[in-house]
């Protein structure tokens, strides 16, 4: 994975080379240069939705050591610049929120939980939103927009069964029925973590079950998630000189947030996301030269944003720890741990 994860980034960095080759590279750096500053109002603007995403992520967190805003907005942060930076398939970012939500104090299944159904609403209503953006083009876009309209309404249309599946499985114990089975596998070597998986099924469907906090997530937070995000969008292209209305900006922030999505084991999206927003923005009627400078911005976003959340992450780490040894070593540590736990229940039974 973690050279596939390389050899993607690799050739979504020539693709994006490329693409600005083609479309007069002169005509994107000059689109670029007249914006200046205003691309880093448009980066800095990022901190509205991590706030909105450190709200809503908080509110599913319940008990007396639930972390505060402030850190939550600090998680927020990390979990995205690692997804974002590093190649390890948009998950890396919740092996290191997990390991940050328990070191401070929260509890494993209660952590666990939280971040399953924050990604489980959060694919909901990007699904929703994405819904909204395929409306847009169907009804207002130009006649080239169709073809790709059609695409991703085909898209939703085999996403949403998967999603109602996965919706379903989390009220049948999942984690619980799976470690039984690798329990009786293993002839009882894992029977210290069935209590554990059923702890973090009791806690997603806690969540679940507290429906005002699911509803506000869904229908207020992640909404004004978007519209935020919307927002850089809107503010990059203002400065780049292209008119665009704020529903505009939010059909392509959505479109473009399911492309990248789709292509989540491409770093960054590297290539992806610039030619998602050439075919979005023509759509639209912009020119691809500024539609390679908007997804220029975007990247001078990752890189004021997300380069500093990986320096503020290895702070947080341990002395010694590296950053992606210690994505890619979440598990294998985990792991461990509750390898030690079964080796010091069994001594405890034996009376040694």
């Amino acid at each position: 994975m973690k050279h596939l994860g390389r050899a993607a980034a690799l050739l979504g960095l020539v693709l994006s080379l490329w693409l600005v080759w083609r479309d007069d590279p002169r005509a994107v750096l000059g689109a670029l240069r007249a914006a200046g500053g205003g691309l880093v109002l448009a980066a800095l603007a990022h901190v509205l939705p991590m706030i909105a995403n450190a709200c809503d992520w908080r509110s599913l967190i319940r008990g007396a050591n639930r972390p505060s805003l402030g850190k939550m907005l600090h998680l927020v942060w990390v979990r995205e610049s690692v997804n974002c930076m590093l190649p390890v398939a948009r998950i890396g970012g919740e092996l290191v929120s997990f390991r940050m939500l328990k070191r401070w104090g929260v509890r494993p299944s209660t952590a666990v939980g939280s971040i399953i159904v924050d990604m489980q609403l959060t694919v909901i209503s990007q699904l929703m939103f994405t819904m909204v953006g395929i409306g847009f083009l169907f009804a207002h876009a130009q006649s080239g927009a169709l073809r790709l309209a059609s695409q991703l309404a085909w898209g939703i249309v085999v996403l949403t069964p998967l999603l109602l599946l996965f919706a379903l499985v989390q009220h049948a114990n999942p984690f619980e029925r799976i470690t039984r089975g690798l329990n009786r596998m293993t002839s009882g070597k894992l029977a210290a973590l069935v209590g554990q998986s059923a702890q973090i099924d009791q806690s997603i469907k806690l969540i679940w079950r507290r429906r005002a906090v699911v509803l506000r997530y869904l229908f207020f937070w992640q909404p004004l998630q978007c519209i935020l995000t919307a927002l850089e969008i809107w503010i990059a292209l203002y400065f780049l000189g292209a008119r665009v209305t704020f529903v505009e900006a939010i059909v392509i922030e959505s479109l473009i947030q399911a492309i990248s999505s789709a292509a989540f084991f491409v770093p960054g999206g590297l290539g992806v996301q610039e030619g998602a927003f050439i075919v979005i923005g023509g759509a639209l009627g912009i020119d691809p030269a500024t539609c390679l400078a908007l997804a220029a911005a975007r990247r001078i976003r990752d890189l004021l944003m997300f380069v500093p959340g990986l320096i503020a992450w290895q702070f947080s780490e341990s002395p010694g720890s590296g950053a992606v040894a210690a994505v890619q070593g979440g598990a294998r540590a985990e792991l461990a741990e509750q390898r030690s736990a079964v080796g010091d229940s069994n001594r405890h039974r034996t009376g040694h």
